[in-house]
């Protein structure tokens, strides 16, 4: 489990492709120091395995269903990362709860300063907008971040100048795909209310019955 803050950027060292899986080799630092075989790390907010670490970095496998939920298939070496550990239980929860599981991917759309800030537009498949809430957490390339804006073809988060320095997501330009993870108690509470995954999706039918207008209605959102 995560929290979507970005404990470092490390860089991608190599890539060893299978026929369908992958291995990476990254560089890090400040994330070494207690990391050990079998530790999770979120890489781009995908959570991965160390396979074998050292003072300069560590390795992880990346299978065949990683590869095409993500675009951890598209980094080449050279590439920045975003890097952070799994969660301690005796700390600050400073982000969201990120499992690092990623529900797909978006495309950058476009960026627009405002003043200290910088306005990111990405457009995503309605199986995730329908997710995303204004003022809501989204994980975007292991960043958490808050939803300030969202319609039915895309969303958009604004950065500040930390967040900026600190990560990878103001390096990248229009077009490029980053991963992405909606907030996990929307998701199981979808679940729980048996939404379906198909064309009814629009109309907010369910095989329950329930509809979000009976639930405004009854007070319960």
């Amino acid at each position: 489990m995560f929290t979507g803050i970005i404990e470092e950027t490390g860089t991608i060292k190599s890539i060893k492709k299978g026929s369908r899986s992958a291995s990476l080799s990254i560089s890090a630092k400040n994330i070494m120091d207690d990391v050990k075989v079998g530790d999770s790390i979120a890489v781009n907010g995908v959570c991965l395995t160390a396979t074998s670490v050292s003072t300069s970095g560590f390795t992880a496998d990346v299978m065949a269903e990683t590869l095409r939920r993500s675009s951890l298939g598209a980094l080449n070496p050279g590439d920045k990362v975003n890097l952070e550990r799994a969660m301690l239980m005796n700390g600050r929860f400073g982000g969201h709860i990120v499992s690092g599981h990623i529900d797909g991917t978006g495309e950058i759309s476009s960026f627009e300063k405002e003043d200290n800030a910088v306005w990111v537009t990405i457009s995503t498949d309605k199986t995730i907008l329908k997710y995303i809430i204004q003022k809501g957490s989204i994980a975007i390339d292991g960043i958490s971040l808050t939803v300030a804006y969202v319609d039915d073809k895309v969303f958009k988060v604004s950065i500040i100048p930390h967040t900026a320095q600190e990560t990878t997501l103001l390096s990248k330009k229009k077009g490029d795909i980053v991963n992405l993870e909606n907030d996990i108690v929307g998701k199981y509470i979808d679940k729980l209310l048996g939404f379906k995954y198909d064309s009814d999706i629009d109309n907010n039918k369910n095989s329950s019955g329930l509809t979000m207008d009976s639930l405004m209605e009854n007070g319960f959102i």
